[in-house]
């Protein structure tokens, strides 16, 4: 093994390299929401059974990601992104096949393991590849990506379910993927860190149960009750297991994930923010669609229609944060992002069922913009505190910690609003207008009373992450080497003559 210069193509077509593939990933997750009822008629089964095809998809993602880091340096980040591509692709590809709803959450579970080993491989090859002075541009241009998905994605699907059918949705990644199959082999440099002496066979064995304890609990707790003995089983072994992982990682040879990352105070701090924001983002996507569509009952395309100029807002702003980055104090950024997301779920948590869609829009769009402003700085202030050789280890954390958290989020937010519609239904139906008003609209008020109380628990959530910010200092540390020279994009690489992906 020797170290040599290679000559990549550019900054620009890697970064075109890594946006198609992180964007074919999102929209594939976001597509499938709006097709669950079309889903639930093909099958002939009911929710608690096709919900499967989506948080099965988000706990392999999840329980993937602390590997990520042994496989990226032991075969190379681009190997593993490039594989996770094409894995995907198939996965989508037969997904549209499924022949039963229990061949379909399989495919999905899959799918989503790939698309674990994708996102925390795109992170790292920013951070190991792209100068100091870009990675803040990166960075926003990977966290635009896989917001642009999520706001076209209803609309896409519902517009496809409409004049196709839901097999549809699936097939559409294929060509995306395809493309991203080749601009990878193309873009992507092949950057290789010494590889890892062994795999760590029973700490991954803790953490993948570990994962599939908790993140099950955090999933089914709406269902099974939070005090059920199946939550508390579940979520207390997980715990016990996860202890176990964490110890055997700082005691193993060669460990999966290397705990020492939680030293760096900037890491740290941006893992908690990042898990405050995630909650508030995870809140918007959950309530504002059940409002339009359960209390406003307007169809899943118009639904999508008023979501998509917030979700371009924050696309855009995304751009912006990029370009100035540079130029302002990151946690004047990330202290006013948090600030106008608060404000914006605060506004949310005063809606009636006479709420107009324009209201919506603009109370949306302020509280994406904060999250555009929030979500890539605190990104970029964590990860560019590690040295270089951590930054796969940073990333699969960053993507651990996300998965558990968003799985987490839908638990306790679903069931809150589930047991607040329950408690306002009963006090309006016992309060002396009840009796002018219908069953439907009784439990619609009294289901808009509970997202309103969800929104503004939400905000006291968020307003957390504020007094952390200031823990951050100006420069985030000297992990964020450049790595390649000013003059151009000519990373140092590591190949191995042996491999030539």
């Amino acid at each position: 093994m020797e170290n040599t210069e290679q000559k990549e193509p550019g900054y620009g077509l890697l970064m075109v390299a890594i946006v198609t593939g992180a964007f074919l990933m999102t929209l594939a997750s976001s597509t499938i929401n709006i097709a669950v009822p079309y889903l639930m008629e093909h099958f002939n089964t009911g929710l608690d059974t096709v919900k499967w095809a989506m948080t099965g998809f988000m706990l392999s993602t999840g329980i993937i990601a602390p590997v990520t880091c042994y496989f990226g340096e032991r075969f190379s980040y681009k190997t593993t992104y490039l594989i996770s591509i094409i894995g995907f692709t198939l996965c989508s590809l037969l997904c549209a096949l499924s022949w039963n709803i229990q061949s379909l959450v399989a495919f999905r579970i899959l799918q989503g393991a790939f698309n674990g080993f994708a996102v925390p491989s795109t992170m790292s090859i920013i951070y190991q590849v792209a100068p100091r002075k870009k990675q803040a541009m990166a960075i926003s241009l990977w966290s635009l990506s896989a917001m642009l998905a999520p706001a076209f994605g209803p609309t896409i699907s519902g517009w496809i379910i409409q004049n196709f059918n839901w097999k549809a949705i699936f097939l559409m990644n294929i060509p995306i993927g395809i493309v991203a199959i080749i601009l990878v082999v193309k873009a992507v440099p092949y950057y290789k860190l010494n590889p890892p002496a062994g795999f760590d066979l029973l700490g991954f064995s803790a953490c993948l149960t570990a994962s599939v304890l908790i993140l099950t609990a955090f999933s089914e707790a709406a269902q099974w009750g939070w005090t059920s003995k199946e939550t508390i089983s579940f979520f207390s072994a997980g715990l016990v297991l996860l202890a176990v992982f964490i110890f055997r990682e700082k005691h193993a040879r060669n460990p999966i994930l290397n705990f020492e990352i939680f030293k760096y105070k900037g890491f740290t701090i941006s893992v908690i923010i990042r898990s405050v924001i995630t909650m508030g983002l995870y809140a918007g996507s959950l309530l504002t669609p059940l409002f339009l569509q359960n209390a406003q009952h307007i169809s899943a395309l118009d639904a999508g229609l008023v979501l998509l100029p917030p979700s371009l807002a924050m696309a855009l702003c995304m751009l912006v944060v990029g370009r100035l980055y540079n130029r302002v104090d990151p946690r004047i950024f990330v202290v006013g992002g948090i600030i106008s997301m608060a404000a914006g779920s605060y506004l949310l948590s005063q809606l009636s069922l006479e709420s107009s869609h324009i209201y919506i829009i603009m109370c949306m769009t302020l509280r994406n913009v904060g999250i555009a402003f929030a979500t890539a700085p605190v990104t970029n202030l964590g990860m560019s505190s590690l040295d270089r050789k951590l930054a796969g280890n940073g990333s699969a954390v960053n993507n651990w910690v996300a998965q558990s958290i968003g799985c987490l989020s839908i638990g306790i937010f679903t069931s809150l609003l589930s047991f607040l519609a329950k408690q306002h239904a009963v006090d309006l139906s016992q309060a002396d207008t009840a009796v002018h008003m219908s069953k439907v609209l009784l439990n619609d008020k009294a289901f808009v009373m509970g997202i309103n109380d969800v929104y503004f628990i939400s905000v006291i959530i968020v307003l957390i992450a504020i007094p952390l910010c200031f823990l951050f200092k100006r420069e985030a540390g000297d992990g964020g080497k450049q790595i390649a020279a000013n003059s151009g994009f000519k990373p140092a690489v590591v190949v191995d003559n042996t491999e030539s992906l």
